[in-house]
């Protein structure tokens, strides 16, 4: 490793939460075809912090949270989470996913599933829950994001605000021990973002490890513990909320805030 980037996983490792490292990303590339899309991603985040990642389209910052449980493979580097170091070893990719939760653009429910079963199919296939306990946590999980009364409709039923919480109730229900978000808020309509941000902030407040790709600058002001600026393939800046929006350092973030602020 160069000293330039051991210098960025010390000084992009603010101390949030508990301090403990949960996820670590080294030197990580990733390709597609003549195009690569990470160079040299240097980033720790610690257990219990929530990193927001932000930055113009094409950046890169959806490939970087999809390498990091395995829905993209990374072509050089190391991502290690929670100690356990993602390679071609199935049973690591496999444990791994295990302990990430994913929320994505789009909500992808199960249409012929109810709102229930659609919660509680992971945890009863793949940690082999009875339905008992699967039903009882998934109406917990409800209630967790506002939504219990919806537990027995289709998605369908549900606006797309509601749809997204659903999403983030069933990743929650495999008890993950970090969450990732591809820019939840994206495809909802203005009037529907705040009750899917309220449902994060209190997943961030209850001391979930984090990691969400977004452009709601107000959300990252007031729950991120660091901001990550990415473009063209690279971190360019990492800080506080205070230093990202008041102080920063690189012209192209500075570029970019201009721009959407």
């Amino acid at each position: 490793m160069t000293d330039t980037s051991t210098s960025l996983i010390r000084d992009a490792w603010k101390a949030g939460g508990t301090g403990e490292e949960m996820i670590r990303c080294e030197t990580v590339d990733k390709w597609f075809g003549a195009f690569q899309a990470l160079r040299q991603i240097d980033l720790v985040v610690g257990r219990q912090e929530v990193v927001v990642v932000c930055g113009p389209s094409g950046s890169g910052k959806s490939t970087l949270i999809r390498c990091i449980n395995r829905l993209e493979k990374h072509d050089a580097g190391t991502i290690v989470v929670d100690g356990i170091e993602l390679s071609d070893d199935v049973r690591n990719i496999q444990e791994v996913r295990r302990e990430v939760g994913m929320v994505f653009q789009q909500f992808n429910l199960f249409p012929h599933l109810t709102i229930l079963e659609n919660i509680t199919l992971a945890p009863r296939q793949v940690r082999r829950l009875p339905k008992d306990e699967t039903d009882s946590h998934a109406m917990e999980l409800l209630e967790r994001v506002k939504i219990p009364e919806q537990a027995h409709k289709y998605p369908a039923q549900l606006s797309g605000g509601q749809q997204q919480r659903v999403a983030i109730a069933r990743a929650l229900a495999m008890k993950p021990k970090v969450m990732l978000f591809d820019e939840p808020t994206s495809a909802l309509d203005p009037e529907m973002i705040k009750e899917v941000l309220d449902a994060m902030v209190e997943l961030a407040e209850s001391g979930m490890t984090m990691i969400v790709v977004s452009h709601e600058m107000g959300f990252a002001r007031a729950v991120a513990d660091r901001i990550v600026f990415m473009a063209d393939s690279e971190i360019v800046e990492v800080g506080t909320p205070e230093h990202f929006f008041t102080d920063p350092q690189e012209e192209r973030t500075k570029l970019f805030l201009s721009q959407i602020l």
